[in-house]
């Protein structure tokens, strides 16, 4: 997987289209700030979400943070494997970390969304 193909939302989730599928997950900006993640409350297979709420939460040794959905639609799949082992989101954010799949409502909601140099920008701008 390379993350300059994925799609970014403000909220540090990243997205990566298939089709209608989206694959989700957070990004490595995003678990380097958390820190050390403890747990990760599951999105339901079957749940709708809508586009900039959230679908999820993590916990880490710092802080619980809300995992902001980038697109609409309702969850197909989770990553059961991040139930006993949700440090794979720290080790590897952008693959073995994603959270769960989305058949997307409407695929042009992807296009509201930030490419790789947008966010690399943003993330920049955020730190100062």
């Amino acid at each position: 997987m390379n993350p300059e193909d994925f799609k970014y939302h403000k909220e540090h989730t990243w997205v990566k289209q298939a089709g209608k599928k989206a694959t989700i997950g957070i990004t490595d900006y995003a678990q380097d700030a958390l820190g050390d993640i403890v747990y990760i409350d599951m999105p339901e297979i079957d749940g709708v979400v809508e586009a900039n709420t959230e679908m999820s939460e993590i916990e880490s040794t710092k802080a619980t943070s809300a995992v902001i959905a980038p697109v609409s639609g309702t969850i197909i799949e989770v990553n059961e494997k991040l139930a006993d082992s949700p440090e794979i989101i720290n080790e590897d954010p952008y693959g073995k970390g994603w959270i769960a799949i989305i058949e997307m409502d409407d695929p042009s909601e992807l296009d509201e969304l930030m490419d790789i140099g947008d966010y690399d920008r943003y993330i920049e701008e955020e730190s100062k």
